[in-house]
């Protein structure tokens, strides 16, 4: 049951994934490289130039990398976190004296919401394009 439940989130997950990279992060790629190759053909410019203009070309891909990798994380510790309360509660219905049978379904109710809710998260993550846009 907990295997249909993360196959889900990650199917939902993967999808964001490359939504973000389709629209986003290679639309950076193709400005990107354009720059970088055109500073490279600057005759007059110094080697540490070229340099210094290429690592500043990738500033901004690099800058939305980390956030998407930051909101992932704390998408993470989020479901994680609600796992480890439902399986509190559900240790704690065992200990209560609950059937075992009884004490699945709730796990099982639990995990689900606790999912439901985390992966109704997932579109707002990807809503908020605006901030990777300005950073690009």
């Amino acid at each position: 049951m907990a295997e249909l439940q993360q196959l889900r989130v990650q199917e939902t997950v993967d999808s964001m994934v490359k939504s973000l990279e389709r629209e986003n992060i290679q639309k950076m790629q193709s400005l990107m490289f354009p720059c970088s190759t055109s500073c490279c053909e600057d005759s007059q410019a110094s080697m540490q130039q070229v340099h210094q203009y290429i690592q500043h070309s990738h500033v901004p891909l690099a800058q939305v990398q980390a956030l998407v990798t930051s909101k992932f994380e704390k998408f993470q510790d989020c479901q994680a976190w609600c796992t480890i309360h439902c399986n509190d509660k559900t240790k704690d219905s065992i200990d209560a004296g609950s059937k075992e049978l009884q004490v699945k379904r709730q796990l099982y109710c639990r995990v689900t919401k606790c999912i439901d809710d985390h992966v109704h998260l997932i579109p707002t993550m990807t809503k908020k394009k605006e901030a990777l846009l300005s950073i690009g």
